[in-house]
């Protein structure tokens, strides 16, 4: 199951539309407070994090994965503006193991939602 910390609605339905397509099974978390507990009930094979998302707060949630044993080698994937250095720094410096631009992310979602990927 791939868990999303996303909130943007464009990517959502991108996201969604492409796992139907790949046969994969997505969660979206909408509430920021609740990312962690869903992660550690979910136990995801991956997560997904939109890093341009204030609302969702994805470096926040990264790091609370990454202190936490049962989650800390879950695999990352973030998406961000291609304009945001510093976010993208910030993301790979806090441990997300792939930061894609946007539209490299939207490029290889088929890719990154395939079972066994």
């Amino acid at each position: 199951m791939v868990f999303c910390v996303v909130d943007d609605l464009f990517f959502s339905i991108k996201i969604k539309t492409a796992a139907q397509y790949a046969g994969a099974e997505v969660y979206f978390e909408r509430s920021p407070d609740k990312v962690l507990e869903s992660l550690r009930e979910k136990q995801p094979a991956l997560v997904i994090l939109d890093l341009d998302s204030a609302k969702m707060r994805p470096m926040e949630a990264l790091a609370a994965m990454k202190a936490d044993p049962a989650l800390k080698n879950v695999p990352t994937i973030g998406f961000v503006s291609h304009v945001h250095a510093d976010t993208i720094a910030a993301a790979r410096q806090a441990g997300v193991d792939q930061v894609l631009a946007r539209s490299a992310f939207v490029a290889r979602l088929g890719e990154i939602l395939a079972p066994g990927r």
